[in-house]
């Protein structure tokens, strides 16, 4: 029996929508997977088998193809372990194919069957909504990120066995209500009022808050510049609903969301160390990555120590300080990350520091 069960990746920023076929043929007992998938994806075969069997079910002993289709995109990720243990339960007829109708399903499985985080949720929730999808099955860790998008309903499993049971219609999981950014608490780290002295230094950066001002500190070791760095997102204007997603979608796909925060609506700041990459601060990897001035998008970008980072590191952020997005071209083609963010830059004034 030929099963067909919806799923997603991530190309960029965005989610794409991929197809999972699966198809049990008489044969030596053998899981081939193609499609475009890389290692993580080909490991899925041992980690969906173990998870079927300890899950309470059975393992068909035949030959099984899974297809992710369309096969021109590279997928990554153990995402799919999910979506191909429901096209093997679905093939073997242990699940009937009607429950995942209008559905789209995202989870990495352990070999107990327990459904594990998986990064990139939002914006696979949000293309899930466009492409008319009724219903996203994730799991329990990525709830409240999924509930982010409005009218979806979103389906949080913490296993494999708990998730068959809903489908069956044996015990009905309740969806996850709808997260709004007035149901989440906004929390201020370093705040303006809690730093006493160097008004002038303070009305500078006022004065750089308002009008989207790159700033350049140059004081001795001491005199609190990492503290005013620090700072300045709290002086800087809430972001909009639109503003917390946009940030949060790029949080998301780089797997650093907090895990007790769906959404971002504190501006960013981001200090990397003066040892950093061209490649870690723009972007980069054989499959493009956000690098560090796009995790600063819509918030600061603290370079400490400004004359200890490397010529080509400062030379490449020349272009996106300007064009506001960075593009990184390969040979499997161009991605291109938003990179909106304002510079401040900390210094001591001599090679002695005072």
């Amino acid at each position: 029996m030929l099963a067909h069960v919806f799923s997603c990746t991530i190309i960029g920023l965005e989610g794409v929508i991929v197809e999972v076929e699966v198809d049990s043929t008489q044969g030596l007992p053998f899981m081939a997977i193609v499609g475009l998938p890389d290692a993580a994806v080909q490991e899925s075969r041992e980690r969906v088998q173990s998870a079927i069997k300890n899950a309470g079910f059975y393992y068909p002993r035949k030959r099984v193809t899974v297809n992710l289709a369309p096969a021109s995109v590279r997928k990554e990720g153990p995402g799919f372990d999910l979506p191909i243990a429901l096209g093997v339960l679905v093939s073997s007829e242990q699940i009937s194919p009607e429950s995942l109708e209008g559905c789209l399903v995202m989870g990495e499985l352990s070999l107990d069957g327990t459904v594990r985080h998986v990064r990139g949720v939002l914006p696979m929730a949000a293309v899930a909504r466009k492409e008319g999808f009724k219903r996203v099955i994730v799991p329990r860790a990525d709830a409240a990120e999924a509930a982010l998008i409005p009218d979806l309903e979103v389906i949080a499993v913490n296993s494999l066995t708990e998730l068959a049971a809903h489908l069956t219609g044996q015990e009905p999981i309740a969806p996850t209500p709808l997260i709004t950014p007035a149901d989440l608490e906004v929390t201020v780290l370093t705040d303006f009022c809690e730093i006493k002295g160097q008004e002038h230094v303070k009305r500078a950066l006022e004065v750089a808050a308002a009008g989207s001002h790159n700033v350049l500190m140059s004081g001795p070791p001491g005199s609190g510049k990492t503290l005013l760095a620090r700072a300045m997102p709290a002086i800087l204007p809430r972001m909009t609903i639109d503003e917390a997603l946009d940030v949060t979608r790029i949080y998301s796909v780089s797997d650093q969301l907090p895990p007790d925060v769906p959404l971002i609506q504190t501006r960013p700041f981001r200090a990397p160390h003066h040892t950093i990459s061209h490649a870690g601060l723009v972007g980069g990897g054989n499959w493009p990555h956000p690098g560090e001035i796009s995790l600063a998008h819509r918030g600061v970008l603290f370079l400490d120590e400004l004359p200890e980072f490397g010529s080509r590191v400062l030379e490449v952020m020349r272009q996106p300080m300007e064009d506001k997005i960075v593009t990184i071209s390969r040979a499997q083609g161009a991605l291109t990350f938003p990179a909106n963010f304002q510079l401040i830059a900390a210094m001591n004034p001599c090679p002695c520091a005072f």
